[in-house]
């Protein structure tokens, strides 16, 4: 049986440990859907009804799981659909792959039928984004491809020409420059961790604060036991967006929730009273809910340093990744022994749990939104993962 570009692809896919792909068939992807078909035993195709559905599938399945997320969808129209769950992807920082078919190779740019250059399309939203240009292209797309999404939690895309996709492999010859099998299939994991001298001055700012508040977002995910040890040096409570909501359980007595439109009471006050702010993993976009510049020191940590500073004037940046520069930072820190502030934030979050509990048990008619959420929450598993809109809905 022939090995075509198409086989190439979802093998070095298979390789990467790529075992799912959401999409919706059409005559501009033919190749793909027979590579696919044939390696239906190792990778399960999820049949959607709109393109659009794939992308957001791809990036619930990349924020749920934390593996590559992988979406497909035919050229023209049906790439173009995909673009609203990518955006998703790249805006919440989750890894997914896009694979969109194009036009015939040498008919492109020449107003052919769906004609559109989804190359040039995805610049925008595709951290890396590239066209297929024969067999001997695929391999290093795809090593270069999958590396770039999973390493920079970013959004990749691969375009297909029709034509290109049912090639024999064996009949295209390399350029001299590209040798076979140079590619890896790896991905090496680093710990970033800052400058020991950064790590003390960082530590420094926190000298004589005894209102200290934790911001802590998505990215702070892989440091839960060191964030929970933090808080406990600083005696801070740790507050949480949105995206950061899984960072630590509602019922640890360290948090005081979420905040921003769909915050708590606590949370908000914590803020507006904190002279001293840690800010972990989190592009919180809020800015009017943070701490009036001038009003606390603020030290961050994120492992992208273009982000240090976005939302508020910081006394020091940490660049690196939570877990590991939260380890290297709390052996270092000034243990805080004035409690007060934390235990203000404590019972006022037992005061919110007893407010929403009245809230979600009355029983006046019309009922209330509250009391579907409360007792839905009452037969829910302990880990169950509830997936909403966003927006209205949320709240």
């Amino acid at each position: 049986m022939t090995t075509t570009a198409s086989d190439l692809l979802f093998d070095r896919l298979i390789d990467w440990g790529v075992d799912t792909v959401f999409g919706l068939p059409g005559d501009g992807i033919n190749g793909l859907m027979e590579a696919l078909r044939k390696r239906q035993d190792k990778i399960r195709f999820i049949h959607v009804r709109h393109e659009e559905a794939a992308a957001f599938m791809a990036c619930g399945y990349a924020k749920y799981t934390g593996r590559l997320g992988v979406c497909l969808a035919t050229s023209g129209p049906g790439a173009i659909h995909l673009l609203n769950g990518l955006y998703d992807a790249a805006l919440d920082r989750a890894p997914v792959l896009a694979l969109t078919g194009m036009t015939y190779h040498d008919l492109i740019g020449t107003h052919y039928q769906q004609d559109v250059n989804t190359d040039y399309l995805f610049e925008n939203v595709a951290l890396f984004n590239q066209r297929v240009m024969g067999p001997a292209h695929v391999e290093n797309l795809v090593d270069l491809a999958v590396r770039t999404a999973l390493a920079n939690k970013s959004v990749s895309h691969i375009t297909f020409p029709n034509d290109l996709q049912d090639v024999d492999a064996k009949k295209q010859e390399r350029s001299p420059m590209n040798v076979k099998g140079h590619s890896s299939d790896q991905l090496l994991h680093l710990s970033r961790i800052p400058l020991q001298a950064d790590l003390q001055r960082a530590a420094a700012a926190f000298r004589g604060k005894k209102k200290i508040a934790i911001l802590a977002g998505n990215g702070a995910r892989d440091g839960r036991a060191e964030l929970l040890e933090v808080a406990d040096r600083l005696a801070a409570p740790i507050i949480k967006p949105l995206l950061g909501k899984d960072v630590v359980p509602d019922t640890s007595p360290f948090t005081t929730g979420g905040i921003g439109f769909l915050g708590t009471r606590p949370s908000e006050e914590a803020l507006e009273e904190c002279d001293a702010v840690l800010m972990v993993g989190t592009s919180f976009p809020y800015i009017n809910f943070l701490p009036k510049p001038g009003q606390a020191t603020v030290v961050q940590i994120d492992d992208d340093p273009a982000r240090l500073g976005l939302r508020a004037p910081i006394e020091v940046g940490l660049a690196g990744d939570a877990g590991p520069t939260l380890r290297e930072l709390l052996p270092l820190l000034p243990r805080n022994d004035d409690r007060s502030f934390l235990e203000k934030a404590q019972a006022g979050m037992r005061e919110w749990w007893k407010l929403m509990k009245e809230r979600g048990t009355r029983a006046d008619m019309p009922m209330k939104p509250q009391v579907v959420s409360w007792n839905l929450d009452q037969q829910l598993a302990d880990d169950a993962i509830i997936s909403t809109d966003s927006g209205t809905i949320t709240t």
